[in-house]
């Protein structure tokens, strides 16, 4: 089977797990501080900080940007749930803006639209899909203007690039940018998450919020008389002074995730030579086309392939495709059924038909495999069943 997307694990990531194991320090260990230090300076951000998801990093980063009950986030359609999730575990509501129709991210246009109606907006949370960099410049421009904090859901974006040529995670366009580290995506660590910013506060609170809420660095102790004694600072002191979580990842995941990173220029090449051959492969092809443009080919991280195909031309349901496909022991995926159709958001409010260009994409979409280990002559082979299929 040819799967839609997995991991890749040399010699030396493993021996980098196994030095972890016999060093004695498990986690909150040192080589936590060198994974963050080596992806701070791989993306141009002054601070890093792992944990151990992405969703625990964008529940963290909307905690730090000062969302509570009846603040609204307003993100994308088109992503998965954790997007929106970050505000509900805050008690925040979420508003989705509509995608524009070339790109899949956010239309600036559309969250102008959205921040006047919801004043109450405190943070914007762009989805950079499948790895392309959203229009972050305007729609920082935006933001600004409304005074709305920007938070970059990055998961696919690792090793991304903007226009201006800063990586995607350098946080020039927003307060903080929040990866994955998930098996399917650039790099692994098993499971993970990293936030990264520039602004020290915001640094220092995240690592406190990562770890109960307990002060790290030189943090000021709030109790002193109890901080301190006569002779000198307690040794065994420390304060939980606020609300945190227990989000910390370990020494473990990170020793992977780092050794990871350092493949990561090789890992994405071949995943935009595999965007490449799907382009020139598939352009001549009837009722299918790539549902972002090839101008992004250096631009994205490439996580996922997305093709856009007109079933109801080719008489044939979706279903019926991606099940033909593994009959070909071709495995696909759908990224992603809209948020506002779950359930949970649609009996508050949520209606995917006010947010045109995302139900259509909906209805057209499929990810074909797409990863560091797929052969061209698998490549060649997807392409050609597809091809049948579409006769």
């Amino acid at each position: 089977m040819i799967p839609y997307g997995k991991h890749f694990l040399d010699e030396t990531d493993i021996q980098a797990v196994v030095d972890v194991l016999r060093s004695g320090a498990l986690t909150q260990g040192p080589v936590i501080k060198e994974f963050e230090e080596a992806i701070s300076k791989y993306v141009g951000s002054k601070y890093a900080v792992a944990v151990s998801s992405c969703t625990a990093g964008l529940h963290l980063a909307a905690v730090s940007a000062g969302m509570g009950p009846g603040d609204t986030l307003v993100t994308s359609p088109i992503t998965f749930v954790a997007s929106a999730n970050a505000a509900r575990y805050v008690g925040g509501n979420v508003v989705f803006t509509d995608i524009e129709e070339s790109t899949i991210n956010i239309n600036p246009s559309s969250l102008q639209r959205s921040l006047s109606e919801h004043p109450n907006t405190k943070v914007v949370v762009p989805v950079h899909f499948a790895g392309l960099p959203c229009k972050m410049d305007k729609i920082k421009a935006i933001c600004d203007g409304a005074n709305v904090a920007v938070v970059e859901d990055a998961a696919h974006a690792l090793g991304a690039t903007y226009e201006n040529g800063q990586r995607v995670g350098s946080c020039c366009y927003s307060l903080m940018t929040v990866f994955s580290l998930h098996p399917v995506k650039a790099i692994a660590a098993g499971e993970g998450g990293v936030i990264t910013t520039n602004d020290e506060a915001i640094f220092r609170r995240l690592l406190r919020l990562r770890s109960h809420g307990i002060n790290k660095l030189d943090d000021s102790f709030l109790v002193s008389c109890e901080a301190k004694s006569s002779s000198g600072a307690n040794p065994w002191y420390y304060e939980m002074q606020e609300l945190g979580f227990h989000y910390r990842i370990t020494d473990i995941q990170c020793a992977l995730a780092n050794s990871q990173l350092s493949k990561i220029d090789k890992f994405i090449s071949k995943r935009r030579e595999i965007a490449s051959y799907y382009y020139e492969s598939l352009s001549k092809l009837p009722n299918i086309r790539p549902a972002q443009p090839q101008i992004s080919l250096d631009l994205s991280g490439w996580h996922i392939f997305v093709v856009r195909i007109d079933f109801p031309a080719l008489g044939m349901d979706r279903r019926t495709f991606m099940t033909s496909l593994k009959q070909h022991n071709i495995s696909t995926q759908v990224h992603y059924i809209p948020i506002p159709m779950h359930p949970y958001y649609s009996e508050r409010g949520a209606n995917i038909l006010k947010l045109p260009h995302a139900h259509a994409y909906y209805r057209e979409c499929l990810s074909l495999p797409t990863y560091y280990s797929l052969s061209r002559q698998d490549q060649v082979y997807v392409v050609d069943t597809i091809t049948s299929l579409l006769a």
